[in-house]
């Protein structure tokens, strides 16, 4: 008889934009092959360079609507007049295939995913000062300074939800933020309530070691 399949863990991992997130969750899928990201859905438009399922499932404002009332989502939000948002079929799909999988979104969403789910894992991401957060937002060169001054609001306001998380990570340095963000997943797996299923014949084996004549 085959053993069940163990239900992976969600990551719902936030943080202000500048703290090095996306990069952070990009090597975390590379290095762990049990690692899996959600691919929102958005109405907003594709950008040069993106790639339907890829970056996003981009569908209509109709699309997105429908699929609120049919309670499809995990999480979703509006976000400057585009809809943002978790398919929950499929996170609760690749949950039960025992795969982890990483949601990177707000404060606001990973209230909503917790109050669903409350058994994910939050980790919250946050620059090493808020200096290095004004560095990082204005040396991209992409925004214009009102831009980069909400953001920085947007940014005090992510911060202030950082203790509703489980675990922070500070991303000073690049390589080791990655690491602390590994050692995260490789402790939930350790935890002795999934080690104990998943090594029942080993602990068994060992209790009754001791009978043996």
């Amino acid at each position: 008889m085959s053993q069940p399949v163990e239900k992976g863990t969600l990551y719902v991992i936030s943080a202000p934009s500048g703290a090095g997130k996306t990069s952070l969750v990009g090597e975390m899928i590379r290095a762990d092959h049990r690692l899996g990201v959600s691919v929102s859905h958005t109405t907003r438009p594709m950008r040069q360079g993106e790639q339907d399922g890829i970056n996003y499932h981009f569908v209509s404002r109709e699309q997105f609507e429908a699929m609120i009332l049919r309670d499809e989502f995990l999480e979703h939000a509006d976000v400057f007049g585009n809809y943002y948002g978790t398919s929950q079929v499929w996170v609760e799909q690749m949950l039960a295939r025992g795969r982890d999988v990483i949601l990177e979104i707000d404060w606001q969403g990973a209230a909503q995913v917790r109050r669903l789910l409350p058994d994910c894992v939050g980790i919250f991401i946050v620059p090493p000062s808020a200096a290095v957060l004004r560095a990082r937002l204005t040396g991209r060169g992409t925004d214009s300074p009102e831009v980069v001054e909400r953001r920085l609001s947007e940014a005090a306001e992510e911060c202030r939800h950082a203790l509703e998380f489980d675990y922070l990570v500070v991303n000073d340095d690049f390589g080791e933020a990655l690491s602390e963000l590994l050692s995260i997943v490789t402790t939930q797996r350790l935890r002795m309530d999934r080690q104990e299923k998943r090594h029942a014949r080993l602990l068994s084996e060992l209790m009754d070691s001791g009978r043996q004549e």
